[in-house]
């Protein structure tokens, strides 16, 4: 039997209080899983139930949302950052860690943060979640991956400025990204022999240097080497044609070469079942792909069906990477 899921409270005065307890509500006793943070900050009236260790959080009933709790400095105010409460965010993502590093948690699922609160208010010196997380998985490198039932796209740059691109896309970088995708795919979603398609750079990928020459410098040769290796890979593609619905069928996962590449397909085709996924961690972590919502917090609008995927996959990987 699986351990229950790890939830992390994420920004607090954003709309991941308010979430977690609606997707408490969708998925009652489907999944087992904890909210860590401080009660203070869930929306008044809701239904919880405080736990001591996260093996209580399965005798919880449906209803009610099993809390781990952790102390914040200050109560939260939705819509507003409080950046005494931003020790308190990363604090949370560092014993959720610890607790699935220790077996007591299947897997970790993490609430969106607001990276400037954490940057002003508790010095954050990471880019993001997923460098926080590898850094306390001690990982050099690690890949983010948006999930969704209709398509799985890793961009193998993030979040840098467009004209930065060309210079960091080296083939070391390709060629480690995907690698890292193709042993999470067969680990943690049990396909044994992943279908990889890789878009291009350049517009029609290339166009056999017409339009740039990355694709004959490096990407058309390392795919050509991984394939003559037996991994299940072709392209460079263009990336224009390969998000069609025919074209999706023919793959597993579409590398992408730059963060909006890849991101855009799967927003516009299912904005609100997408999951960030970090391939490259010895332990499962997923997110929902959203921010913080910070316009919206506290109105009762938010959605959660993002998150609910998220701890559906979460609970999909840990399965399969228990097998």
């Amino acid at each position: 039997m699986l351990a229950p899921i790890a939830l992390t409270c994420g920004e607090p005065a954003g709309i991941g209080p308010e979430i977690v307890v609606k997707a408490r509500q969708i998925l009652r006793n489907e999944i087992p899983f904890f909210w860590m943070g401080d009660p203070r900050h869930l929306p008044p009236g809701s239904g919880h139930r405080i736990i001591t260790t996260p093996a209580e959080a399965a005798d919880v009933p449906g209803d009610l949302l099993p809390v781990l709790p952790h102390p914040f400095a200050q109560p939260a105010t939705s819509g507003h950052i409080t950046y005494a409460n931003a020790r308190g965010v990363v604090e949370v993502i560092a014993r959720c860690v610890r607790l699935v590093q220790e077996g007591k948690a299947s897997a970790i699922c993490t609430a969106p943060i607001h990276k400037k609160a954490l940057q002003d208010g508790a010095g954050f010196k990471h880019p993001g979640h997923t460098e926080y997380l590898a850094f306390l998985a001690g990982v050099d490198r690690v890949v983010m991956m948006l999930a969704s039932p209709d398509l799985r796209v890793v961009p193998a740059t993030i979040h840098i400025p467009i004209a930065e691109v060309p210079r960091q896309l080296t083939p070391a970088l390709l060629e480690e990204v995907i690698r890292i995708t193709e042993a999470g795919l067969r680990r943690d979603f049990g396909l044994p022999r992943p279908r990889i398609a890789v878009a291009g750079l350049n517009p029609h990928a290339g166009e056999d240097g017409a339009m740039g020459q990355e694709e004959l410098r490096f990407i058309r040769p390392l795919i050509q080497r991984l394939s003559e290796e037996g991994m299940a890979i072709r392209g460079p593609l263009p990336a224009d044609t390969m998000f069609h619905s025919r074209a999706r069928a023919t793959y597993d996962v579409a590398i992408c070469m730059y963060h909006d590449q890849a991101l855009i397909p799967i927003k516009t085709i299912d904005f609100d079942g997408g999951v960030n996924v970090t391939l490259g961690l010895p332990f499962v972590r997923s997110s929902p792909d959203h921010g913080t919502a910070l316009d919206i917090a506290g109105k009762g609008i938010a959605e959660p069906g993002s998150l609910v995927a998220a701890l559906r996959m979460a609970q999909k990987m840990a399965t399969a990477r228990k097998a």
